[in-house]
């Protein structure tokens, strides 16, 4: 596995789903379609999204996270806590979801302030989604494969913690059985084959976003000790693990639509954050001015890899291979070369609706990646 911890390029993970495939979800939640003919369409959609990440020459697949109404689903599976407040015949028909629609890229209200939701009983994993999603995508794969999970701490903060005073006396004991869950789902795709094991985190941007960090403190949490709390979960799914698989951890600002949600640059928490994680592979948003500047890359330790999220899924303007090659030697006055890779800052479709963009666009920006990785390290 150490080979595939290096690869120079990456992805986030989720890719712009087809117009049949949202026909086929919004079918099923409208009653007009089974469970088998949205899974027939799944399965259809993911032959040819991993046929084509293949043929552009990616190291690495997935699903495009293609059986997901957003990337949250993959700690659906889980009783004990309603992760969806709402139908998701309801979600696909909100005007954020729908999309893309002509409208300018704006901050958009984070999914975490929305909703908070009491968890009614212990935690328990009925069946781990991810597990279903690799095995499916294995299976039609002929290079090695990437599963991505919500991370513990994300999870943390969408916890309605006063209503779940009955079932969790704190934060920490709710925190204790997700990270028991999430490590058993790891480590049930590790012992399946996985190649890859990504751990989504925006939740860290809160630390260093100014609102996020007032509504934290006005309801007496201690942003610093949650840091940490949320380094030794995200370090406790992973233990034990390593040299099993590759294991990476992505950090953005939020991508709902185009939409991000938060702001900040990584400087006041890199030291803790990037040294703490013991994780392959950082993939981190930096694809504009609100990512700050690359200086704090010289907290990465030796023996992991920055993936420099450079490549922005937000928008259909294609970066050109001059430019990324600039901001990666850019990047080497912090970090050796040899510690860097490339990818897009984060996923095209967090959601079902996608970021506003085309298919012809996302697959440019792949491209232009892969031929600045050849460029720099050849």
């Amino acid at each position: 596995m150490a080979d595939l911890a290096r690869i120079r390029v990456d992805h986030v993970g989720s890719l712009l789903r087809p117009e049949r495939l949202k026909a086929a979800f919004l079918r099923h939640a409208e009653g007009q379609a089974g469970a088998d003919e949205l899974r027939q369409a799944q399965d259809a959609a993911i032959r040819d999204v991993v046929a084509t990440q293949e043929a552009h020459g990616l190291p690495v697949v997935t699903d495009g996270e293609y059986r997901r109404l957003n990337w949250q689903v993959s700690f659906s599976e889980v009783e004990g806590w309603d992760l969806w407040p709402t139908s998701w015949e309801g979600y696909l028909r909100h005007p954020q979801n729908r999309g893309p629609e002509e409208r300018p890229l704006q901050r958009g209200e984070d999914a975490v302030v929305s909703f908070r939701t009491p968890a009614t009983r212990r935690l328990e994993l009925v069946k781990s989604f991810p597990l279903e999603e690799y095995r499916f995508t294995r299976s039609v794969a002929t290079r090695a494969v990437k599963l991505t999970l919500m991370g513990p701490d994300r999870v943390r903060q969408m916890l309605d913690v006063e209503g779940s005073r009955a079932v969790y006396p704190d934060e920490d004991s709710f925190l204790g059985d997700v990270v028991a869950i999430q490590r058993r789902m790891v480590r049930e795709l590790v012992d399946a084959g996985c190649d890859y094991v990504q751990l989504d985190e925006p939740s860290y941007t809160g630390y260093v976003d100014p609102p996020t960090l007032e509504r934290m403190r006005a309801r007496g949490e201690d942003p610093v000790e949650s840091l940490a709390r949320g380094i030794a979960a995200d370090n406790a799914v992973i233990a034990g693990l390593a040299g099993r698989a590759t294991f990476g951890l992505h950090i953005c600002r939020g991508n709902r639509a185009s939409m991000w949600h938060r702001e900040g640059t990584y400087d006041a928490i890199a030291e803790r954050l990037f040294a703490g994680l013991r994780f392959d592979r950082l993939l981190l948003e930096y694809d504009t001015a609100r990512a700050g500047s690359l200086a704090p890359l010289r907290f990465v330790p030796r023996g992991r890899i920055a993936v420099l999220g450079l490549i922005t899924t937000k928008t259909g303007a294609v970066e050109t291979v001059d430019g990324l090659a600039r901001r990666i030697d850019e990047a080497s006055r912090y970090l050796p070369l040899e510690q860097l890779a490339l990818s897009p800052q984060c996923g095209f479709a967090s959601g079902i609706a996608g970021n506003l963009l085309g298919e012809d666009e996302q697959w440019r920006k792949l491209d232009v990646m892969m031929e600045t990785a050849r460029r720099v390290w050849g």
